[in-house]
């Protein structure tokens, strides 16, 4: 026997309500018998009590989560609910970590596709003025080419500088041979001096104000700056304008980014209780609470953020393998399919095994919420991806 079951209690009462007390806990209040002032080593001993309970619950609440299609709903619905983490904690956590492993992998994608343009304004071929048939489009061509490269010139590495210089001068001497040939006698450095330099534009002529009649005068203000916003980072944002800097471009790719992932999680948790309305609409002759409906919407959502938890890390795996072993990259990387098409499976098999109807019904209203619960999610998608860009 433990101390704790040979501990007795008779003729204790609670601190709180002084209620007689029959364990560790007052049956009335809830209070712990245990006084909070102990020393050092108590609360380090309860920390790591604590730490190991939760654990354990983990150990019997994701693998039957991820493999086990409905189980953890209908042990909720059957009041064994003591060894599982609660819906909505389990949702919660998913989601977000799921949403941050995504938002690195999402920065790691994001600086490759900026390397990759920057390496592709330092490539330098021989048909960068083939098109070009005058000599002001030669100038025109130049001028763009060494717009890109001065742009590429601010993210500060010696090895990188080297290089734009070193197609600087690859560029203007291919200037000056399509000059050659066209016959223009001028040298590429004075074409290029006579054409506007690349930061010479008129400068951006700030937005009108938003004017709303009935609207507030401070929702216009802050209308007109989201639209600001949203002006200068889908301006810096485009990789066909070669006026801003890498710094610029990178800066509105975080903002976006940042803005996106900052508004998501909240985004998905309005979807839960709406998914949980659908539910109740597709199975309102099953006379099921809604608080039954919103269970079976929370594990659902937790499966689906485990199942993007995995997929995510999956593919980081997958890139890193893929430097060592090309083949053990991809033998991972083929994983991803069957988790994707786990999701939908899973999710059918749940709604059968929940509700109780026959497979046909089953598919039919399946295929009817997916739809709904689809165009509502690309809704909500969109809307975050606007808040994103308007951050």
């Amino acid at each position: 026997m433990s101390n704790k079951e040979l501990t007795s209690y008779e003729g204790a009462c609670c601190a709180n309500c002084q209620t007689p007390l029959e364990g560790e806990y007052c049956h009335h209040c809830g209070q712990s018998v245990h006084s909070v002032l102990r020393p050092v080593h108590g609360l380090f001993e309860e920390f790591f009590e604590t730490f190991l309970h939760i654990d354990g619950r983990i150990l019997h609440t994701l693998p039957p989560l991820f493999r086990k299609p409905g189980f953890l709903t209908l042990e909720y619905f059957s009041g064994r609910r003591v060894r599982y983490i609660a819906p909505f904690r389990l949702m919660f956590v998913l989601c977000l970590l799921s949403f941050f492993v995504l938002h690195l992998a999402t920065d790691v994608i994001t600086h490759r596709i900026e390397e990759r343009h920057r390496s592709a304004a330092l490539v330098v071929t021989n048909d960068d003025f083939a098109q070009a048939q005058t000599a002001p489009e030669v100038s025109a061509v130049l001028s763009k080419r060494l717009a890109a490269l001065e742009a590429t010139r601010s993210v500060g590495n010696a090895a990188i500088v080297a290089q734009i210089d070193k197609a600087e001068q690859q560029l203007r001497d291919q200037a000056n041979d399509r000059l050659t040939e066209l016959g223009a006698p001028a040298k590429a450095s004075t074409v290029v001096a006579a054409a506007p330099p690349p930061h010479a534009e008129q400068p951006d002529k700030p937005i009108n104000p938003v004017h709303i009649s009935w609207l507030p005068a401070f929702a216009n203000e802050r209308l007109t700056e989201f639209l600001e916003h949203a002006r200068r980072n889908l301006k810096a944002f485009d990789y066909t304008n070669h006026h801003g800097t890498v710094a610029e471009r990178q800066e509105a790719i975080d903002h976006l980014v940042a803005g996106f992932y900052g508004v998501l999680p909240g985004t998905m948790l309005v979807l839960v209780p709406v998914f949980a309305l659908l539910l109740t609409l597709f199975y309102i002759f099953k006379r099921r609470l809604y608080m039954e409906h919103l269970i079976v919407s929370l594990h659902s959502h937790a499966f689906i953020f485990l199942s993007l938890l995995l997929i995510v890390l999956v593919g980081i795996l997958s890139t890193w393998l893929k430097p060592y072993s090309s083949f053990a990259g991809h033998a991972v990387s083929m994983l991803q399919l069957p988790l994707f098409l786990w999701i939908p499976a899973y999710l059918l098999i749940m709604q059968k095994r929940v509700y109780r109807q026959g497979w046909a019904m089953t598919v039919v209203k399946f295929w009817f919420i997916g739809w709904f619960y689809f165009w509502l999610l690309v809704l909500f998608l969109l809307v975050a991806a606007a808040l994103g860009i308007v951050h």
